[in-house]
């Protein structure tokens, strides 16, 4: 009902009784039509949709899984960048850069132990293009050689998982999410971190057992 409301406008009443000109919504054609062995109504033509569904239709479950998934992270996607509205470049193109700047610049302002620290994340980095090289059948020691090289030559560039050579992700039209960047980012050391508390948990465990 909620659903019905924001597709054809109009609103909810309790009561017949209740029931003027102004709740009344609008819909250009309403029919029902039997998929398989289930009943279906469709609601078209209405003036200023909120909300509507997707049918999507498949030879069997798995393959219908597939297709929700896929335009469920479509759609996400599509919502992720009006809300930031921003993006930033894909195909691995944002992780060796952050890698670069982090090394490059980050590395110089601390000293001691933290540089072992900034280089860790830095590397971890680079799990983004060596997981697009592997995918795509191609050596991801030479992809991150050549993506490297381009970046300390001023060049931001990303990976062709076709040719296994550097592109331009503007050029190309491949962009992230910058919600999905961010959350990496600041997800990845938590994760890290509560990983190796549990490797001290269990290790104060085992010591504990050991007989005096």
């Amino acid at each position: 009902m909620e659903r019905l409301v924001l597709a054809c406008g109009g609103e909810a009443v309790n009561s017949v009784d209740d029931l003027t000109p102004e709740c009344l919504g609008w819909a250009g054609l309403v029919y029902e039509h039997v998929l398989g062995e289930e009943k279906y109504t469709f609601v078209e033509n209405v003036k200023n949709p909120h909300s509507c569904t997707i049918l999507i239709k498949g030879p069997n479950d798995h393959t219908i899984a597939q297709i929700k998934d896929a335009v469920r992270d479509g759609l996400r996607a599509v919502k992720n960048t009006i809300e930031d509205e921003s993006v930033v470049l894909g195909a691995g193109a944002f992780e060796v850069a952050a890698r670069q700047y982090l090394m490059n610049e980050v590395k110089k302002t601390v000293q001691g132990r933290a540089q072992l620290g900034v280089e860790a994340f830095a590397d971890a980095l680079l799990v983004v293009p060596k997981t697009l090289a592997e995918n795509s059948g191609l050596d991801t020691q030479d992809v991150i050689i050549a993506l490297t090289g381009e970046h300390d030559r001023g060049n931001i560039v990303g990976l062709n998982q076709h040719t296994g050579e550097p592109i331009d992700p503007q050029l190309e039209g491949i962009f992230d999410n910058y919600s999905v960047k961010r959350q990496i980012i600041n997800s990845g050391p938590v994760i890290a971190s509560q990983l190796l508390l549990v490797d001290e948990v269990i290790r104060a465990g085992r010591n504990m057992r050991k007989p005096s």
